[in-house]
């Protein structure tokens, strides 16, 4: 009896162990059984403005194609345009179309900064991405005390009328959009060399390439959040704090003291007035200045 007691007791020892054994095995189970990633089926009849993409032509379609990959898969940053959309394309929209701007162009904004005050290796700033040169030009101040290139509704104002001259220069408001990213001067001289007319002919540096399928995508993407799988409520929305307008036309020499004037601080009055680039306001020319207050809650 004893025998038969010391051998089978390893072999229930085993049996007990082997369940925790099977457990601790690593799965083999195929990424593709968890996880899809699709291929995304490209609209048809895209347009911008109401000019139809070229789709028949196969380098358009791959490129159109990409922009469609990248900012789909790209799942944080598309929920945070989404976001800022709502939160400033009811800026950006009446502006557009007092210019008899198409409302196509808002995405503009959006690819060129992501709707943030952000600056470029090149120094281009804010939302329109506007290089100072060009910024003085269309009538806005830029310099180390106020640079209005962070004023969203003058820093649209000045991009619509630069659209408006590159519409008129190249006769559509595709060559318009080309034209705001590598220059009037530079589509204009591409064009020529290439003895092409439309921006779908030319051969451009990859950034300009794929400037307009970009903005086709992110437009499509916004306009059809639910289509690409981007899920949310209304309250995940950011919203723009309420303010009040108030009018200056003198120095002022600290604006933390000014913000305590009108029960708010530093902080929260110059993420409204962005464009107030220091802890004062020279004004020497006693210019008349709009600057937003907080209003509380």
């Amino acid at each position: 009896m004893k025998k038969h007691i010391s051998w089978i007791l390893p072999i229930i020892t085993i049996c007990a162990i082997i369940p925790f054994l099977i457990k601790a095995v690593p799965s083999t189970k195929k990424t593709g059984e968890t996880y899809i990633i699709k291929a995304i089926k490209t609209p048809v009849g895209l347009d911008f403005a109401e000019e139809s993409v070229p789709l028949h032509k196969y380098d358009v379609k791959e490129r159109v194609d990409r922009e469609f990959l990248v900012n789909t898969y790209w799942q944080s940053n598309g929920l945070l345009l989404i976001k800022r959309a709502h939160k400033y394309f009811p800026i950006i929209e009446p502006i557009l179309a007092k210019n008899n701007i198409p409302d196509d162009f808002k995405y503009l904004a959006v690819i060129e900064s992501g709707l943030q005050n952000v600056t470029s290796p090149a120094g281009a700033k804010g939302f329109w991405q506007l290089m100072p040169t060009t910024a003085r030009e269309y009538g806005l101040e830029v310099n180390d005390n106020v640079d209005e290139r962070y004023h969203l509704e003058k820093a649209t104002e000045a991009a619509c009328q630069y659209l408006l001259k590159a519409k008129e220069e190249f006769g559509t408001w595709t060559e318009a959009a080309a034209a705001y990213n590598v220059g009037m001067n530079g589509l204009s001289r591409r064009m020529k060399e290439q003895q092409v007319s439309s921006y779908y002919d030319v051969l451009l540096p990859d950034e300009t390439a794929r400037y307009l399928p970009r903005i086709i995508a992110i437009k499509e993407i916004l306009s059809k959040p639910y289509d690409y799988g981007f899920v949310y409520e209304k309250n995940d929305l950011y919203l723009l704090p309420k303010y009040r307008t108030v009018k200056l036309d003198s120095v002022i020499h600290n604006i933390a003291g000014f913000a305590k004037n009108f029960n708010t601080n530093y902080k929260e009055l110059k993420l409204l007035n962005p464009w107030l680039r220091e802890n004062k306001l020279n004004n020497s020319t006693r210019t008349e200045y709009k600057i937003k207050i907080p209003v509380k809650q």
